[in-house]
C-alpha cells in the first residue's frame, strides 16, 4: 500500500485543531514513503530501530525531526546522538546518563521523554510511578539532556474504559511533573496515542501521537 495522502491530510487537520503533534511512524517503510509525506509538509518521523534510523537519516532531508520511539539500548545511543530530535522511551537512569554522555561528546542537548508503564501487558517497557519520581530526583547532574515530558502505551484492548483509565493515569503523572523545579525538566510533551486509540488519547490530554499504519498501511 502506498502512502494514504487523503488520510494523512484528514488526520493532520484533526490534530492541528487540537494543537497536537503528529509523529509519523515509518519503521520498516522505505525512504520513498517518508519522502512522500515530507513533500506534503510532514516533518516529524518515528523509527524503532537504530540502524534503520541512521540509514534513513543519511538518505533524507536534513530538516526532518527524527524521533526514536523503540526500546533503546545504551550501547546504541552513540549512533543517533549526533542528530536525533527526541528520544521517547527513556526508562532508566542509566540510559539517561548514557544519553547525557553522548550529548556531551556531540556538543548538543538531547531531548527525551520518560516512558511510563501504564498498560496491563507485562511485555511493555517503562517506569512505574515510584521509579519515575526516583529517577527525577537524580537528574540534576545531567546537564546535556532535557526531559520534555512523558510517553506511554495503553493496553491493546477493545475495552475503552481500560484504555481511558491508563491514559488518565499518565496525564495525572504528567501534571505532577510540572510541579518539579529541575533545570533539566521542561514538562511540555505528553506522547500517548497510536493508530488505534489516538482520538481517545487526545481527549484525555495527549499533545503528541504516534501514527503508522493509518498513514503507511499495515506492515507485512
Amino acid at each position: 500500500m502506498a502512502v494514504n495522502t487523503e488520510q494523512y491530510q484528514r488526520i493532520q487537520d484533526e490534530l492541528a485543531a487540537h494543537n497536537v503533534t503528529l509523529v509519523a511512524v515509518s519503521k520498516i517503510k522505505p525512504a520513498s514513503d517518508i519522502q512522500a509525506l515530507y513533500d506534503l509538509g510532514q516533518r516529524d518521523f518515528g523509527e524503532n530501530y537504530v540502524q534503520e534510523l541512521v540509514e534513513k537519516q543519511e538518505q533524507l532531508p536534513v530538516d526532518i525531526n527524527w524521533h526514536f520511539i523503540g526500546h533503546l539500548q545504551r550501547n546504541k545511543v552513540k549512533y543517533i546522538a549526533p542528530f536525533v530530535h527526541l528520544i521517547h522511551g527513556v526508562d532508566s537512569y542509566n540510559l539517561l546518563k548514557e544519553i547525557n554522555k553522548q550529548a556531551i561528546k556531540n556538543h548538543r542537548v538531547i531531548n527525551c521523554l520518560l516512558q511510563v508503564h501504564i498498560a496491563q501487558e507485562e511485555t511493555k517497557f517503562g517506569l512505574n510511578e515510584e521509579e519515575l519520581h526516583a529517577l527525577l530526583e537524580k537528574t540534576e547532574d545531567l546537564q546535556q539532556v532535557h526531559i520534555k515530558g512523558l510517553m506511554g502505551m495503553a493496553s491493546f484492548s477493545d475495552d475503552e474504559k481500560i484504555v481511558r483509565k491508563e491514559f488518565r493515569m499518565l496525564k495525572k503523572l504528567f501534571d505532577q511533573l510540572k510541579e518539579y523545579r529541575l533545570p533539566q525538566l521542561q514538562a511540555e510533551t505528553l506522547s500517548m496515542g497510536m493508530s488505534g486509540d489516538y482520538t481517545m488519547a487526545i481527549e484525555e490530554g495527549s499533545n503528541m501521537v504516534r501514527i503508522g499504519s493509518l498513514l503507511f498501511g499495515r506492515r507485512g
